[in-house]
């Protein structure tokens, strides 16, 4: 007997009964609604019990301006000893110790850390293994500042031009910048540290970890979930009782802060605590399966960094709040000048506007990264040097990837290829969902559907082209496969309370278990199931797809696990529940990088994502909607990832859900080109939108942009060099690239892609012009005609169909490859053009030889009306065995842009031993407005 809905079949002898009746109600819910996302399913604050404790905490605090904070220092437990200050605190409510730590980084940061001293047993601290690279080194250039007796400071880094002042009583941190307060902690008092304690009875005052502990009482709504918490009928036992953490960190003199993804949101964070346009609900960290999202929320979505920036003219500054629990983070603004900015600013009688985010975290210990800039640059390599740079991926990973929920068969996947081939559009990698598994088995093949699965991946490879499957962390409960037989019989399923392996329900494989991959032993595991001969059918074209890594879990609370199962160690999830997913996608990527003998660079995509995962792949926004309003969001979603050290993503071109017209595709495809990765993806209920599919104007439309992209990414990958060794994001916000320029500080419907080109999508149904920002007084040049832009600051640009707003920022300089391919491999020898040239960076694109010095690296300058080349690396090498592969790549094409006269000769000097000058030809376009100049036929060698 079979069940089958909509495109989804369960046999009777695989599902259990409770599976039938879940799937029966959930599907026809479903069915019903499936236009948004139901909210019902998702906390509040108010629904979160400890949420609502620390709101209400500093409720008190606010409302009653004569309290103050309850944490001070005990007098004389400070001790500084080699860039670490330590000392006690007590909590004058209930008289318990707390020890904190401040630690003084070489990377040019802080690091704050408060935990209980005597807990009954230990809180979770493990968040930094995953998150950060190694335990960061103490700076000993550091001085004692002489003060007041309640007030410990110091002056560290090289130059002393950063400072730290600990108040005693109340407890507060300061950090200093050249005298100037950037960063504050526990300005507004709300530290609060729920201690670890025994459950005692309703009405009986709690002593078992202090004294003066309040009284119980279970009719007080606020006592309501310290032991025991439903929502929707799922009830949590946490067995620990009230353990939550909550600090406020300020901002002194900044009105904007960005980051903490992932949220459906502007760039520039708003408040949630009153204001204009603000939110009624905190921003929450909290990854989770959000199907068909809403835009302009604070809930949580698929991935979360809890990492915010702050930035004014002058200053830059951020935090890192290193902790893997459910978390809550309310953002306040206002003119309180209690650190005297007006005058140390100069804001004259103005009272700058402060930033204060109150965080709130289930579980776990206060752990705070200070990052003190000065700049953004400075602050996104800080970041890096501690939670690692971006892994630089393969060539194929920055092209463009086909996808959808699912290709039929080997016959399907074939007719898809050629096409492409026919309607002359590039492509680099084709994608398989999950109905190309045996039953919704992972590393399985349905071998009706794909019964020579290599056959199809050399086929696909020959043409340089890569192939990708799904691999999802929910283990089908079966005996007879092999995978959950192993995961079963090696003991690394998640627990449920009393031991038993969980068993819960995943909508496409039915009763499954997950994995615990906090678990070494099930890293070991998964990392060898990778291997040639033990994932059946793969290839080295084969690639992976990490989703569902929230988890997802389709009977779970709020869709995903349990917060009182067990992980290794006897972890509860509740500690660790943003990690799950960069440990799935962690041992997926070495798999990858253990299979192959040398070792190539992995590909792995992730749906979800903490701090850290830039070291393992790209991931995208989710379950997103064909809608105008969900292109539109991708945008500042997509920056404020990047900001928050994660620079490789992209949002699915078309949408996830629904069928777009053609209008909403060519943009979004046009949008989608100029992203970090840029894949099509639709769902299996939607119609079939490969390219060719809308007919000319449309096809060709998305045949231009996709070969836009092509011919770029020279430029993508020198964008990806950098981010790998410099933390920068690929596409950037504009208060980055202006960052004295204040217009540009809550922009985020325009960007750039390095500093060279400006980008403005068309978001809006039936728009063909569009308000363009120019910011600084530069020249810009239309990218697709080189006209150049006249005036500054707002200007109206036209943007039919058939065209996006990209500019030319004067000063630039761009390599591209012209020649028209099938794929990016394809391209490895093609011959170079250069729109004013900036820096250029290319190697073989597959292994790890660059880290040996196999790549080659130009950087040109354009400078009294001379063209400058100079190597960055050893081009000559003998043990250069890159250069030596390509050393037949040539430029051959310079186009100048902008020239004041028109030049009467053009020499290129060649150095080889000898100086050779050579005349070179070259040509003006018929519209020459930009005073355009084409040299063509250079043949100058990039290994020269």
């Amino acid at each position: 007997m079979k069940f089958l809905f909509g495109n989804l079949k369960f046999s009777k002898a695989s599902v259990q009964t409770k599976f039938y009746l879940f799937f029966l109600l959930y599907f026809i819910v479903s069915a019903l609604v499936v236009t948004a996302v139901k909210r019902q399913d998702f906390k509040t604050c108010e629904q979160s019990s400890f949420c609502k404790r620390n709101r209400a905490y500093a409720d008190r605090l606010t409302a009653n301006h004569s309290l103050i904070s309850h944490y001070s220092v005990i007098q004389d437990s400070i001790i500084i000893k080699d860039g670490i200050i330590s000392g006690d605190l007590i909590n004058s409510e209930n008289n318990l110790i707390f020890i904190f730590e401040l630690h003084l980084l070489e990377i040019g940061a802080a690091r704050v850390r408060i935990n209980e001293k005597n807990p009954l047993k230990p809180r979770y601290d493990k968040a930094k293994d995953w998150a950060l690279i190694q335990d960061p080194s103490y700076t000993l250039e550091y001085t004692l500042i002489s003060s007041k007796p309640d007030v410990t400071s110091l002056s560290f880094g090289k130059e002393r031009k950063q400072a730290v002042s600990i108040y005693h009583s109340p407890f507060r941190v300061e950090f200093l910048v050249n005298d100037v307060p950037i960063i504050t902690l526990n300005d507004r008092g709300f530290l609060n540290i729920e201690h670890l304690r025994k459950q005692v009875a309703p009405g009986l005052v709690d002593q078992s970890n202090g004294e003066n502990d309040k009284i119980i009482d279970d009719e007080n709504d606020l006592d309501k979930g310290l032991w025991k918490e439903t929502f929707n009928g799922k009830e949590d036992s946490k067995p620990n009782g009230p353990e939550s953490i909550g600090l406020d960190i300020s901002f002194p003199g900044f009105s904007h802060v960005y980051g903490i993804p992932e949220h459906a949101s502007s760039l520039s964070l708003k408040e949630t605590r009153g204001g204009d346009d603000s939110y009624s609900d905190p921003y929450r960290l909290y990854n989770l399966d959000v199907f068909e999202y809403e835009v302009d929320n604070p809930m949580a979505l698929y991935g979360s960094i809890p990492f915010m920036m702050a930035h004014r003219k002058g200053a830059s500054a951020a935090v890192l709040w290193l902790n893997a629990a459910e978390t809550w983070i309310d953002i306040t603004k206002n003119k309180e000048d209690k650190h005297r900015l007006s005058s140390l600013l100069g804001f004259g009688k103005l009272t700058p506007t402060s930033t204060s985010a109150h965080w709130i975290s289930e579980s776990g210990v206060i752990d705070v990264f200070a990052f003190l800039g000065p700049t953004t640059s400075d602050i996104f390599y800080q970041y890096g040097l501690l939670t690692g740079f971006t892994a630089l991926p393969q060539s194929f990973a920055i092209a463009y990837h086909q996808c959808r929920w699912n290709y039929l068969n080997q016959e399907d996947v074939a007719e898809v290829d050629e096409n492409f081939d026919k309607y002359d559009i590039p492509y680099d990698v084709i994608w398989l969902d999950i109905e190309h598994t045996d039953g919704k088995k992972y590393f399985t093949w349905d071998t009706v559907k794909f019964p020579t699965p290599e056959k199809m991946q050399n086929n696909i490879g020959i043409k340089g082209r890569k192939m990708v499957t799904i691999v999802d962390p929910h283990i089908k409960i079966d005996d007879n496969y092999y995978i959950y037989k192993e995961a079963k019989d090696l003991d690394l399923f998640v627990k449920e309370p009393d031991g038993r392996v969980y068993d819960g329900c995943y909508v496409n494989t039915g009763s499954s278990s997950w994995v615990d991959f906090t678990n070494p032993s099930a890293q070991e595991w998964l990392i060898k199931k990778f291997a040639f001969d033990q994932y059946k059918g793969s290839t080295e074209y084969l690639f992976t797809w990490n989703d569902m890594n929230e988890p997802s879990v389709f009977n779970g609370p709020e869709i995903t696990m349990p917060k009182d199962l067990i992980h290794h160690g006897g972890w509860e999830h509740r500690n660790l529940h943003n990690i799950y997913g960069i440990a799935y996608h962690s041992a997926t990527s070495k798999g990858l990088i253990n299979r192959s003998n040398p070792p190539r660079r992995p590909f792995v995509l992730s749906r979800a994502f903490f701090a850290g995962s830039q070291r393992y792949g790209a991931i995208w926004t989710g379950d997103n909607f064909a809608k105008w309003d969900h292109l539109a969001i991708a945008t500042p979603m997509l920056l404020t990832i990047g900001i928050s050290g994660l620079p490789f993503s992209g949002a699915d071109v078309g949408g996830f859900f629904g069928n777009p017209d053609t209008e909403l595709l060519v943009r979004w495809y046009q949008a989608g080109a100029f992203q970090p990765f840029f894949r099509a993806h639709a769902h299996i209920d939607t119609k079939r939108r490969e390219p060719w599919l809308f007919g000319d104007p449309y096809t060709g439309y998305i045949r231009d942009i996709i070969r836009e992209r092509y011919a770029l990414l020279p430029l993508w990958y020198t964008l990806f060099h950098e981010a790998s060794t410099t933390g920068m994001p690929i596409i950037r916000p504009m208060f980055t690239v202006y960052p004295e320029d204040e217009e540009t500080y809550a922009m985020d419907d325009q960007f750039f892609v390095g500093n060279s080109l400006l980008v403005k999508p068309i978001v809006n149904e039936g728009q063909t012009s569009t308000e363009v920002y120019f910011p600084g007084n530069e020249i810009y040049y239309d990218y697709f005609t080189h006209k150049k832009v006249h005036g500054s600051g707002k200007v109206q640009i036209e943007a039919p169909i058939n065209k996006i707003p990209v500019f030319l920022r004067g000063g630039s300089i761009v390599p591209k490859r012209q020649r028209i391919r099938r794929s990016s491999a394809a391209m490895r020898t093609d011959p170079f053009t250069l729109l004013i040239a900036l820096n250029k960076y290319v190697n073989d694109g597959e292994t790890y030889d660059y880290e040996k010095g196999h790549f080659i690296h130009l950087q040109f300058k354009f400078s009294k009306r001379k063209l400058f080349s100079k190597p960055l690396s050893l081009l000559n090498n003998d043990e250069n065995l890159y250069a030596q592969s390509i050393s037949s790549v040539r430029v051959e094409r310079i186009i100048v842009l902008g020239l004041d006269l028109k030049p009467k000769h053009i020499y290129a000097d060649c150095i080889d031993g000898s100086k050779i000058k050579r005349e070179l030809q070259f040509g003006l376009p018929t519209t020459n407005s930009a005073n355009v100049v084409i040299i063509k036929g250079t043949d100058l060698l990039i290994t020269e």
